[in-house]
């Protein structure tokens, strides 16, 4: 009986231990994963906002800048912007630009956080349904560290890919446990997270197809061999099927959505743009080159340009190589039914992103690959340790193999990581491994404009519509940058083209208003200005130009309209307050002006322009102490601002007050003036000789206003001049200048 008790102790004992040592090694394995996953993409916490997508996502949009707020919130649940209907990732841009504003490296390292959360479920999915711990641990390394998968983490914009992997995978461990216990809540939560994951991104509407496939293997719920004698397994069979029906609801109602969405926005090619025949050959050799950049990842670009012809060869070829694989996993699904698994997740997730439905231009993109790449990676994994099993030394070569593999992808993702800093570089390196690639010639012309680079972005554009002659994009980004080098005339023309080709494009009327307001065409840049707001209600940069090209005419009730609807659309849009001020003050409205360039001031306190007209409005009031105080501000903002020193000095130069005047501070804040102005202007030698008089310096003062008046007649300001006249008979009398309010 004692020998009894102590066996059962020793039992318990050494299953206690086992049991230890099975959650400490996962526990090293999850440590290692998430180190090596953080260590690969630390580095984009430098990386910049690029110009695909981040500006229409985070940069440059309304929505995300104000941050997490009931109206915007709503706009995240109710809007198809950009093609797709994603609220979740709204939501967490909008949390983003709360938590971190426009800092870039937060907004890369919040994907990064996803990322690796991503690695640890997929690891601990894989564990608890498999039991191979090590076979989930490689498979959960080689999605860490795949070069493909660098595109969905170092690219904000993608942020949707994470996110809606994230609770792909949350679905599926909520499913396994759902499968293990028969918990309706865990089947509820399932459906939760697959809703969530919908709302993020809707690729993973195949995901009723893989919980399927994980109902064959790994969690073993489907009958194997089942005939249609059999109606047990026949029954059984259906009721998995139907398990998978509120799935499969809300898989199709989001498609329908999506599909209708992005079709009104125009995202969806039709078929008379590319044929139905060149889609699907381009579905084949796409599946094929996913495949075998699983393995061999290079020459990786964020845009591959849509191929004019595929040779039939290539396509023949990838066919045979995908039903060659097709025919090897079903007839070993008995034997290696993981194989079957894995081959079909990636063949089944890919299929809403492999191009028979054409949304966008690209031929393939490697963020399509995030999850299906995982069937690929486990059929590999699983089936490599089966056929190895009768190996000398397996362990020892397997160990070696796997640290290789694992170094040279993480190796290449480091490089692509890099790739990725800025856009410069991200479209640089896509030339260098594409050809034709025109949208990688029109964005990084676009890069090149926004870096002052002007000669170097029109070569791009050229370039670009050597490719493509009827671009949009292209001569819509040459026709900026030539505005930008002054050759206004060729860049209308660009304009126009555009027009022609697609007279209904954002921003187009906008840019071209711009440009005919620079020429001083105001009437016809107002147009365009109106025509873009109807293109674009909500477009509040639009609003502020159309008011200032109104304030040109002269149009001042007309121009403050505008302005106010720009701040109604956007409150913080820098440089509106300060327009909408400088009309007010333009009227006598000098309270209300006051009111606006003091919100100028909290969007933007280092508005030297804002300061500078404050100081106007409160000296106006009388308030000169406040008007002194924000010259000063300015000064300290920008020590080279001519207007400040001239205000400054007028004000201690002429104002009546005998306690503000100086005439020391006068002449040192004049002479900086009128070497700022570069000697030339009449008004800064006035200033100077009403500083000399106000020190007592006449005979200065008289020389210095006789300069300025001989100047004035030089330029035909005779008004000017007769005004330093009757100053310089003050200063033969020896007596001052004070202001009058001329």
């Amino acid at each position: 009986m004692v020998r009894d008790v102590e066996n059962k102790v020793r039992l318990a004992r050494l299953r206690k231990n086992r049991s230890d040592r099975k959650a400490g090694a996962l526990a090293l394995i999850c440590a290692a994963l998430a180190l090596v996953t953080f260590a690969l993409y630390w580095r984009v916490q430098w990386n910049d906002f690029i110009n695909y997508d981040d500006n229409v996502y985070i940069a440059e949009n309304l929505h995300v800048l104000r941050g997490i707020n009931g109206p915007d919130v709503k706009w995240a649940f109710t809007t198809g912007y950009t093609g797709y209907p994603h609220p979740v990732t709204w939501l967490s841009h909008q949390l983003d630009y709360q938590l971190y504003g426009p800092w870039a490296g937060g907004h890369h390292l919040t994907s990064v956080a996803v990322h690796t959360v991503n690695v640890l479920l997929l690891f601990l999915f894989l564990w608890r349904t498999t039991r191979g711990i090590w076979q989930s641990a490689f498979v959960a390394a080689i999605f860490a560290v795949h070069p493909l998968h660098v595109e969905s983490v170092a690219w904000i914009a993608e942020r949707k890919d994470v996110l809606c992997s994230l609770f792909f995978l949350l679905t599926l461990h909520a499913y396994a446990s759902y499968a293990e216990k028969r918990s309706r809540g865990q089947y509820v939560l399932a459906l939760l997270f697959f809703a969530l994951g919908l709302l993020s991104k809707p690729m993973i509407v195949t995901l009723p197809l893989i919980l399927l496939l994980l109902d064959y293997w790994p969690l073993g719920r489907m009958p194997l061999g089942a005939t249609k004698h059999n109606w047990g397994v026949s029954g059984a069979v259906r009721g998995l099927i139907w398990e998978k029906i509120p799935f499969v609801l809300l898989a199709v109602v989001w498609s329908l959505i999506t599909f209708f969405i992005q079709k009104e926005s125009g995202d969806v090619a039709g078929i008379a743009k590319i044929g139905i025949i060149t889609r699907v050959a381009n579905a084949v050799v796409s599946y094929a080159t996913y495949l075998w950049e699983t393995f061999w990842p290079h020459n990786l670009a964020v845009f591959y340009p849509y191929p004019q012809q595929l040779p039939w060869l290539v396509v023949v070829g990838a066919a045979a190589l995908l039903a060659f694989i097709s025919v090897v996993a079903v007839a070993g699904r008995r034997s290696f039914p993981y194989f079957i698994v894995g081959w079909l997740w990636f063949l089944g997730m890919l299929m809403p992103v492999i191009g028979v439905i054409q949304a966008g231009a690209q031929a393939r993109a490697d963020r399509y690959t995030y999850l299906p790449q995982i069937g690929l990676i486990v059929a590999f994994s699983w089936a490599i340790s089966d056929l190895s099993k009768s190996w000398l030394y397996r362990r020892s070569l397997f160990v070696a193999a796997a640290a290789i593999a694992l170094t040279l992808l993480a190796a290449r993702a480091w490089r692509q990581a890099a790739v990725w800093h800025d856009s410069e570089s991200l479209w640089r390196h896509a030339l260098a491994v594409t050809n034709n690639n025109d949208t990688a010639h029109t964005q990084l012309c676009d890069a090149l404009v926004r870096k002052g680079r002007i000669d170097e972005a029109i070569s791009q554009a050229e370039m670009a519509l050597q490719i493509r002659p009827n671009s949009p994009e292209a001569h819509s980004n040459l026709a900026i940058a030539l505005s930008q080098k002054g050759e206004i005339d060729l860049a209308l023309l660009h304009f126009q083209r555009v027009l022609e080709i697609k007279p209904d494009r954002p921003k187009l009327h906008y840019n071209m208003a711009t440009v005919l307001a620079e020429k001083g065409q105001l009437d016809a840049a107002i147009l365009h200005y109106e025509r873009e707001l109807q293109i674009q209600p909500a477009f509040a940069e639009a609003y502020n130009n159309l008011g200032i090209a109104l304030m040109g005419k002269g149009e001042l009730d007309d121009a403050l309209v505008r302005f106010q609807k720009a701040l109604r659309v956007n409150p913080r849009l820098p440089k509106v307050h300060y327009n909408a001020a400088v009309v007010l003050l333009r009227k006598g409205e000098r309270d209300e002006a006051i009111e606006h360039l003091q919100k100028e001031l909290q969007i933007n306190p280092a508005s030297t322009e804002a300061h500078n007209k404050l100081g106007l409005a409160w000296s106006q009031e009388g308030r000169i102490d406040l008007a002194i105080g924000e010259w000063q501000k300015t000064l300290e903002l920008q020590p080279n601002d001519l207007n400040a020193h001239f205000y400054l000095a007028w004000i201690f130069a002429t104002f009546p007050d005998d306690t503000i005047r100086n005439g020391t501070k006068a002449i040192s804040l004049a002479e900086r003036a009128l070497h700022l102005s570069g000697e030339r202007d009449p008004r800064i030698y006035r200033l100077l000789a009403a500083a000399y008089a106000e020190n007592g310096q006449f005979d200065e003062a008289i020389q210095t206003a006789q300069r300025g008046s001989h100047l004035a007649i030089e330029q035909e300001n005779y008004a000017l001049a007769d005004r330093l006249e009757s100053n310089i008979d003050l200063y033969r009398k020896s007596v001052p200048l004070r202001d009058t309010g001329e």
